[in-house]
C-alpha cells in the first residue's frame, strides 16, 4: 500500500468530519452587583435573544473595590436572573465565586432551536 495515500485519505476523512462539526458558540454578558433596573432589563432582553438563536450565555458579575465584601448581592443577581429566564434558559454551571467574578453558564432549554442561527 502507498503511504502517501494512505495519508492523504486520512487528511480527507478529518476534513470531511470537520465540516459536519457543530461548534457551540458563547456568549458573554457581564453586570455589576449594584445594577440599576433599567440596565438589567436591557441585558435580560440580549441574554433571552441569544438564548433563543441557541447560543449558551457565560453570566460574570463584576466586583470592583468594596464590592467584594458584598458578594451576597451579586448572587441576588444571579439568582433574579435565573428567576427571570427559567422559561427559555437554565443555569447549566451554577454561579461559582472566581477571583473578583462570580461566574454562571446558561443554556437554552432543548425546545428551542438554533435553527435560525446567523453569523
Amino acid at each position: 500500500m502507498d503511504y502517501g495515500k494512505y495519508v492523504y485519505d486520512q487528511q480527507k476523512k478529518a476534513k470531511a468530519a470537520k465540516k459536519k462539526q457543530h461548534t457551540v458558540q458563547v456568549k458573554e454578558i457581564r453586570f455589576r452587583p449594584k445594577i440599576e433596573e433599567h440596565d438589567y432589563d436591557f441585558k435580560l432582553k440580549h441574554i433571552r435573544e441569544f438564548l433563543q438563536q441557541g447560543f449558551k450565555v457565560k453570566i460574570m458579575i463584576r466586583f470592583r473595590g468594596r464590592e467584594l465584601a458584598h458578594k451576597d448581592m451579586g448572587f441576588k443577581v444571579l439568582e433574579q436572573l435565573e428567576e427571570d429566564i427559567s422559561d427559555i434558559g437554565k443555569l447549566e454551571v451554577p454561579g461559582k465565586m472566581e477571583n473578583r467574578a462570580i461566574n454562571a453558564v446558561v443554556a437554552p432549554l432543548s425546545g428551542s432551536s438554533g435553527a435560525d442561527k446567523e453569523k
